[in-house]
């Protein structure tokens, strides 16, 4: 959703203005949801019902009255969409965060469409654990704490290996404070993606720090923080974005061969080029390859 800014601003002053005046152990707490995007899927659709956090000395859970279906292939990049609208809750420090789906086997409340095909997609436990983050986070007092829950679905979507017609949803989840990310974006030379051995998707991985190490998606360091595909743009130019990304110092990595990073394997993938990038806070970093 996009406002105008005087509306923004006129809201957050006022949702300030009331912390400070009614209760100064009191703050917001406002929660959005964005994905880095997996190959080859038409639509990974997850049917959200609610949300769960531990807070200070109390489990709040935060009910839709109408599930919220989400095609998370839409929240790619720099867009996100609002979860929870900013609500009054205890200052403190959080341990967790639960997204209550449903996602349960052979049922295509939340479903993936490959191939023109549509299969259900299934939380192991979902129905009891949802989507749980167990990362610690504080709600200021008398301030707006807005942090956006980021979906690596390249991580997180697993083709079944036993002929089912289910794919798992093993959520790889991770939550930034929107007040401390900055994003990146870039264009890639057609020649890269065209190279020898090459599989018909290519992507970039963000790995931490400069001139780090690069590796595939196997749960095993160095992992990736995020990763995203790499599109054609409407101009023709081939292009990619990573969204929400905390500032800091990172390492861009290049694969023609995203397609083959199955997490379930050892298959190891090629990166053919690298790059050093700093995300500054509320600025866009341009890096091309």
């Amino acid at each position: 959703m996009k406002f105008k800014h005087g509306l923004v601003l006129a809201s957050v002053l006022l949702a300030l203005a009331g912390c400070k005046d009614d209760d100064p152990d009191k703050g917001q707490l406002a929660l959005s949801i964005t994905d880095a995007p997996v190959d080859g899927a038409e639509a990974v659709v997850v049917e959200f019902t609610g949300i769960e956090v531990q807070g200070p000395g109390e489990r709040l859970n935060f009910d839709f009255d109408t599930p919220m279906t989400i095609d998370l292939l839409q929240l790619t990049g720099d867009e996100s969409l609002e979860l929870l609208p900013e609500t009054t809750v205890n200052a403190g420090q959080y341990q967790w965060i639960r997204l209550k789906v449903n996602a349960e086997r052979g049922v295509t409340d939340s479903y993936i469409d490959i191939d023109g095909a549509r299969y259900s997609l299934y939380v192991p436990s979902g129905a009891q654990s949802g989507l749980k983050m167990n990362r610690p986070f504080t709600v200021a007092a008398g301030g707006i704490s807005n942090f956006t829950i980021d979906f690596d679905l390249r991580k997180s979507v697993h083709q079944p290996q036993n002929g089912s017609d289910d794919y798992f949803l093993r959520p790889t989840l991770r939550i930034v404070d929107n007040l401390e990310v900055g994003h990146i974006n870039g264009l890639v030379d057609e020649t890269l993606l065209n190279a020898e051995g090459c599989s018909d998707t290519s992507g970039v991985y963000l790995f931490a720090g400069y001139d780090a190490d690069t590796d595939d998606i196997d749960a095993n360091e160095p992992e990736p923080i995020t990763t995203t595909s790499v599109e054609m743009n409407t101009d023709g130019f081939y292009e990619y974005e990573i969204g929400f990304v905390q500032a800091g110092d990172y390492t861009l990595a290049f694969t023609c061969e995203a397609a083959n990073d199955d997490p379930e394997t050892d298959d190891a993938i090629t990166f053919s080029a690298t790059q050093n990038v700093t995300v500054t806070l509320d600025e866009t970093a341009t890096v091309d390859f």
